[in-house]
């Protein structure tokens, strides 16, 4: 008699938690997640890439020169460097 009892309070143990486990279970999935940062980024980055599109093109510059023109004007910039360097030294 007393190993019936004991199953049965077993059963009706096991019987109440996972009634609890169910119900806790559907609290959590009624809750609304809270956005995924992942997403909110890759919005704001698509807006940023919008933005520049549009302010590149609504600025009516001269066209850019070309990268050997500003590979020239860089070199020519350091030679100056190196030469005011070295006249600093000599001094």
């Amino acid at each position: 008699m007393r190993k019936l009892i004991k199953i049965a309070l077993v059963a009706l143990g096991i019987r109440a938690v996972l009634r609890w486990w169910k119900r806790r279970r559907a609290e959590l999935d009624a809750q609304p997640q809270p956005p995924d940062p992942a997403d909110q980024l890759r919005q704001k980055l698509a807006d940023s890439r919008v933005e520049e599109t549009e302010s590149a093109e609504s600025d009516a510059t001269p066209a850019e020169a070309s990268v050997a023109d500003r590979r020239a004007e860089v070199h020519e910039q350091g030679r100056a460097t190196l030469d005011e360097m070295k006249t600093s030294d000599e001094a």
